[in-house]
C-alpha cells in the first residue's frame, strides 16, 4: 500500500507514516474498498498537515480523480481511510426517471404508489390524456370504415397511442419489481470494482444515451409537424384538427375547436412521454444486463490475481446468479409489452409507408408521417439491439474464464471452473413470452412484415 498517501513530513512510505502517527499518539491506517488488495490500482496524493496540538490529522488539501467514482479521504482522530464511493447506475437514466415522474408513473424514492396527492395526480392525468384521447379516436373509426385513407390515417397512429395504456398498466403493476431492480443495480454485487471496469461499461451507457437522444428527436419532430400542419397547409381555416376523432360536442366551432386542438396535442405529448420513456427504460434494463456481463467477464479474466482464487470464483458464480435473477425480473415486467409492441410496430410501419404515398409530397403532413415512421423504427431497433447485446456479451462469459491462468490453480478450483463453464454455455436471451427473442434477426423480420403490409394496402388502394 506504499505511496497511497503522502504526508507533509516528506515521507511516502506507509511504514514511516505509521511510525510518525504513533510518535504523536495516534495510529495510521490505509484501507481500500472495492479495489484489489494485491495491487494499488489508483494512487491519490493528499497533502496532510499534522496538528501537533491534539494529535489529529488535519486535511489541508485533497485531490480527487474526475470520474463517476468519488474518491474521498475521511479524517479520524487516529488516522486516514481511503474510500471509493458507490457507482450510481441510475444516474444514466436520470432524464428517463424525471419524465416518468412528470407522467405520474414513478413514485418518489424506492417505494410504490400510496394514498397521496401524487397517486391522485397519476390517476387523473392518465385517465384524461391516455384513456380519454384513445377513446375519442377509437370511437371515430365507426364513421370511417368505408374510407381506406381516413381509416389508415387513424389506425397507424392510434395503435401506438393505445399501447400507452398497456405500457402504463404493466409499469404500475410491476412498480415494486422495478424499484427493487434499481436497488439491486446500486448494490455491492453489481458495482464496478475498479476504474478499468468503469471504462469497460462506459460505452454501453453512452450508447443508451445516444439512442435516447435520437428516439426523443424523432418523437419531438413528429409532434411538431402534427401540431403545425393544419396551420401550414391552411386547413386550420376549415377547423381541421391534427387527428381524426369523435367528440360529444361540435369541434368545428369556436371556442370548442381551439379547446379540442389543445386537448389533442396535450394528450399526444403526454402519450409520447409515456411510450418513449417506458420503451427506453426497458432498453436500459437490457443495457444494464449487458454491462453486468462485461463486469463479470473482466472479473473472470483477472481471477488469478487474487490470493484466494476459489473464493473469488464463488463470488463470480454468485454474480452470475444475480444477473440471471435480474433478467428474470426484468422479463416479468416487459414480456407482454414487447410482444404487443412488435406486432403493433409491424402494422404501424406498413401503414405509415402507405400514408406517405397518399399525402402531398413534402408537405407538413408528409414530414409528420416521416418522423413518426422513423421513430417507430428506432423504437423496435432499440429493443432488438440491446437484447442482442445481452446475448452476445453473455456468450463471452465462458471464454473469459479461459483467458485467465486458471490452469495453475488448485484441482478444486479447476473442477469448479469446469462446472461454471458448463452452466454458462447457454447464453442469456431476452424474449417476449418465449415466443421470439430480442435480436437483430427479429428486427429484420419485423421490417419485412411491414413491407408486406404496405404492399397489400398499396395494391388495394390502386384498385
Amino acid at each position: 500500500m506504499a505511496r497511497l498517501v503522502r504526508v507533509v513530513c516528506g515521507t511516502t512510505s506507509a511504514e514511516k507514516c505509521s511510525q510518525e502517527a504513533e510518535r504523536h499518539g495516534g495510529t495510521f491506517c490505509g484501507k481500500t474498498t472495492r479495489m484489489m488488495a494485491a495491487k494499488v490500482l489508483l494512487e491519490v496524493v493528499v497533502n496532510v498537515a499534522l496538528w501537533h496540538g491534539c494529535g489529529m490529522w488535519h486535511l489541508a488539501n485533497m485531490f480527487t480523480c474526475e470520474s463517476d467514482y468519488k474518491v474521498t479521504i475521511q479524517v479520524f482522530k487516529f488516522g486516514l481511510q481511503f474510500v471509493m464511493d458507490t457507482f450510481d447506475w441510475k444516474l444514466t437514466i436520470k432524464r428517463n426517471i424525471i419524465m416518468l415522474k412528470i407522467a405520474g408513473l414513478w413514485p418518489a424514492g424506492d417505494e410504490t404508489y400510496k394514498f397521496n396527492f401524487y397517486t391522485l395526480y397519476a390517476i387523473v392525468s392518465i385517465l384524461t390524456f391516455v384513456y380519454g384521447h384513445n377513446f375519442f379516436q377509437s370511437f371515430n373509426i365507426i364513421y370511417i370504415l368505408d374510407d381506406l385513407e381516413a381509416l389508415t390515417a387513424t389506425i397507424f397512429v392510434s395503435l401506438t397511442e393505445m399501447l400507452a395504456i398497456l405500457k402504463s398498466y404493466y409499469l404500475i403493476q410491476n412498480m415494486k419489481i422495478l424499484k427493487q431492480l434499481m436497488v439491486t443495480l446500486n448494490g455491492d454485487m453489481f458495482q464496478p470494482k475498479n476504474l478499468r471496469q468503469k471504462d469497460i461499461v462506459e460505452p454501453s451507457l453512452n450508447s443508451w444515451k445516444m439512442v435516447y437522444t435520437v428516439f426523443s428527436s424523432m418523437t419531438m419532430g413528429a409532434i411538431f409537424f402534427w401540431a403545425t400542419f393544419p396551420f401550414l397547409d391552411k386547413s386550420v381555416q376549415e377547423h381541421r384538427l391534427p387527428f381524426l376523432a369523435w367528440y360529444p360536442w361540435n369541434s368545428k366551432i369556436s371556442p370548442f375547436y381551439e379547446m379540442t386542438y389543445v386537448y389533442q396535442m396535450a394528450s399526444v405529448c403526454f402519450i409520447c412521454i409515456v411510450n418513449l420513456n417506458i420503451d427506453t427504460l426497458i432498453a436500459a434494463l437490457n443495457m444494464y444486463i449487458g454491462a453486468q456481463c462485461d463486469i463479470l467477464c473482466d472479473d473472470l479474466r483477472h481471477i488469478h490475481e487474487f490470493a484466494d482464487v476459489n473464493a473469488r470464483l464463488i463470488s463470480c458464480v454468485q454474480h452470475h446468479k444475480a444477473i440471471l435473477r435480474f433478467v428474470g425480473n426484468s422479463n416479468q415486467f416487459f414480456n407482454w409489452i414487447v410482444l404487443v409492441q412488435f406486432f403493433v410496430s409491424a402494422i404501424s410501419i406498413g401503414m405509415t409507408m402507405f400514408q406517405l404515398t397518399v399525402v402531398a409530397a413534402f408537405s407538413s403532413e408528409f414530414y409528420s408521417c416521416l418522423f413518426y415512421g422513423n421513430a417507430v423504427v428506432v423504437e423496435i431497433f432499440m429493443y432488438c439491439w440491446f437484447g442482442n447485446e445481452v446475448e452476445i456479451k453473455s456468450s463471452n462469459i465462458p471464454y473469459a474464464v479461459f483467458e485467465s491462468d486458471w490452469t495453475d490453480a488448485s484441482l478444486e478450483v479447476q473442477k469448479n471452473v469446469v462446472f461454471f463453464i458448463l452452466r454458462c454455455q447457454k447464453p442469456i436471451k431476452v424474449s417476449a413470452l418465449n415466443l421470439f427473442y430480442l435480436t437483430l434477426d427479429t428486427f429484420v423480420k419485423i421490417m419485412r412484415t411491414s413491407w408486406s403490409y404496405f404492399a397489400v394496402l398499396h395494391q388495394v388502394n390502386e384498385q
